[in-house]
């Protein structure tokens, strides 16, 4: 009979210890589970507060249960094990606990702050296009040809000479001088790797585009092939249009 009343004693045990939590750290730990949760319940009886924002990224200290709302009454969403990243939108008050609302393994619940410890995710890095990465790959394609309709270095036209340019910098950017005119926004004072518009050229309106590179000048695809001109460039000057930054 001793022996029996061991082995099960030893089983609960072992059950006990390797549960998730969502009870320990509401008061300081207790020697034993049937006082831990005594106290548990005990501040389950004091109403909660309303939910407030909250942001934050944590990691969990231990298996926890994430819960439908915040006390140990309500149901388990999720069991998120320890060194889980959860994101933090909302807080609310019970008694003298404080528990978060989270999303963890995919789901949105509530588990008590003194569960979790502040942690920083590093982002996965993307490659982005800065000013002076534009202006050095699209000064790298001086001398290619200019070809009307021409998208490859075998040839540009001139929005195909930006949207190579921007690609190789980084940036995914539209085929049409048009269409790069309506996802750009007007500057007054260029900077290296914004684009100059001009009017009136083959076409009336909007019809050319190049780069700007600074010390009042531009790079384009335009003429016999690709090459740096001035913004005082007799012909260009006069066909100015606007500067414009995406």
């Amino acid at each position: 009979m001793k022996k029996l009343f061991f082995t099960l004693l030893t089983a609960g045990s072992l059950l006990f210890a390797n549960s998730a939590t969502d009870a320990q750290a509401t008061q300081p730990i207790q020697n034993d589970a049937s006082s831990q949760v005594t106290t548990d319940l005990s501040i389950e009886q004091v109403a909660a507060s309303k939910a407030t924002a909250k942001s934050g990224t944590f990691k969990m200290k231990y298996n926890s249960n994430v819960r439908a709302d915040a006390g140990t009454k309500y149901k388990v969403v999720t069991m998120a094990k320890k060194g889980s990243i959860a994101t933090a939108t909302h807080q609310k008050k019970v008694g003298k606990s404080t528990w978060y609302k989270v999303k963890v393994n995919g789901k949105s619940g509530w588990v008590l702050s003194t569960l979790l410890t502040s942690t920083t995710v590093k982002k996965a890095s993307v490659k982005t296009s800065s000013s002076s990465s534009v202006v050095s790959e699209a000064l790298e394609l001086q001398g290619i040809p200019y070809k009307f309709g021409g998208t490859t270095t075998a040839g540009f036209d001139c929005s195909a000479f930006i949207q190579y340019a921007f690609k190789q910098a980084g940036k995914s950017v539209s085929r049409t001088t048009l269409s790069q005119y309506a996802e750009t926004y007007k500057v007054s004072s260029p900077q290296p790797g914004d684009l100059v518009f001009f009017a009136n050229t083959y076409r009336a309106g909007i019809s050319h585009v190049g780069i700007y590179i600074g010390n009042n000048k531009f790079v384009h695809a335009g003429g016999a092939k690709s090459e740096v001109k001035s913004m005082n460039d007799p012909y260009w000057g006069k066909k100015f249009h606007s500067f414009k930054r995406f």
